[in-house]
């Protein structure tokens, strides 16, 4: 004779907490300027908005807290366009030129 069981129970997955952002330092070598902007992906391409600060050595840096991701990014030098030459990944823009990757 066979026994019926009562059905297990199903759990449900407890949703996974979002991953935390990320500080990123953004640097640029550039002791001839006088303005390093960080326009990118995560900052909707602004012009204006990221500013890098320069040390005594003239090393242009700035932090951005992001989520993880694939991001775009190029550096704005005084309102020239300008590759972080750290960058190992480029991608094509559609300006003729490319955009620095970052995988956060």
């Amino acid at each position: 004779m066979a026994v019926a069981r009562a059905p297990k129970k199903t759990e449900k997955p407890m949703p996974a907490a979002p991953a935390p952002k990320k500080r990123i330092t953004f640097k640029l070598i550039a002791p001839e300027a006088e303005q390093v902007v960080l326009a990118a992906s995560f900052n909707g391409w602004d012009n204006g908005g990221t500013m890098l600060k320069r040390d005594a050595k003239g090393v242009w840096k700035t932090q951005v807290s992001l989520d993880p991701g694939r991001y775009e990014y190029r550096y704005r030098v005084d309102g020239h366009w300008r590759d972080d030459p750290e960058c190992p990944s480029r991608i094509p823009n559609g300006f003729g030129s490319e955009n620095c990757i970052i995988e956060v």
